[in-house]
């Protein structure tokens, strides 16, 4: 019988394996994805694909991966690695795309630390983007990590203060701080 930590490097082989033939011989299409592979995702047209929940009428849950309106920058055909997943604190059974896990305790720790920051360039443009969506600058989120920074994003959304001047990901993200910034 083989061990558990067999089974993981196994699982894990074989989700590279699977990660490096879509990237080889095809393209990613989210509507092809399990549940495994879902969630954090770039389809080959630089759509974020995402994970849904359907409840059948016999009360059996069912997921399917789709395709979203929100776009990647600069990425495409890409499956999220377990490690980003791990480093960044996130679930691959992560259901649609949300600024919600903004406001989560130790969710903005996490994915402000360097381990995700520096390494998951996807996921940091996800969650930038979302955040800006919110009016707020990851960086500057980053920056006052812990109850500060939850305190702060309840504020924005209570508030429905939009801070002023653009909020597109690449005028912000370039001119702002680039220290701080995933690209």
């Amino acid at each position: 019988m083989a061990s558990d930590s067999s089974l993981k490097m196994l699982a894990v082989l074989a989700l590279a394996i699977a990660i490096f033939v879509q990237g080889t011989l095809g393209e990613i299409a989210c509507e092809n994805l399990d549940q495994e592979a879902c969630a954090f995702a770039v389809s080959a047209s630089g759509k974020r694909c995402v994970l849904e929940k359907k409840v059948k009428r016999s009360g059996e849950e069912a997921y399917t991966c789709k395709t979203s309106e929100i776009e990647a920058e600069k990425l495409k055909n890409w499956i999220e690695t377990d490690q980003c997943i791990k480093s960044c604190g996130l679930d691959r059974k992560s259901l649609g795309i949300s600024s919600d896990s903004l406001l989560e305790p130790g969710f903005t720790q996490k994915l402000c630390s360097a381990q995700c920051y520096q390494s998951c360039l996807n996921i940091v443009d996800l969650y930038f983007n979302l955040a800006a969506g919110e009016g707020v600058f990851l960086p500057k989120l980053c920056e006052a990590q812990g109850a500060n920074a939850r305190r702060r994003m309840s504020e924005v959304r209570s508030s429905g203060f939009v801070a002023p001047g653009p909020i597109n990901s690449v005028s912000v993200k370039y001119l702002a701080a680039p220290a701080m910034a995933p690209y």
